[in-house]
């Protein structure tokens, strides 16, 4: 049996326009990119944020000796 939008059964005084919508999921965060490191390098870098730093430090590592970087 297929019911329609006027046979839902919810009554008038509910209000779900103010609830807020929580992805779940695959693809529920669009906004970073999830990176496996090894347990090694895991015990020097225990968090994202410091992880982060230390990438950021090689760049400009990097960027300060193009020549040796090759």
């Amino acid at each position: 049996m297929n019911q329609t939008f006027e046979d839902d059964d919810l009554r008038p005084e509910y209000d779900f326009t103010q609830l807020s919508v929580v992805a779940r999921g695959q693809g529920r965060k669009r906004s970073s990119i999830t990176v496996h490191i090894e347990p090694d390098v895991a015990e020097v870098f225990p968090d994202s944020g410091s992880v982060n730093e230390g990438l950021r430090l090689l760049l400009r590592l990097i960027k300060q000796n193009p020549s040796q970087s090759s």
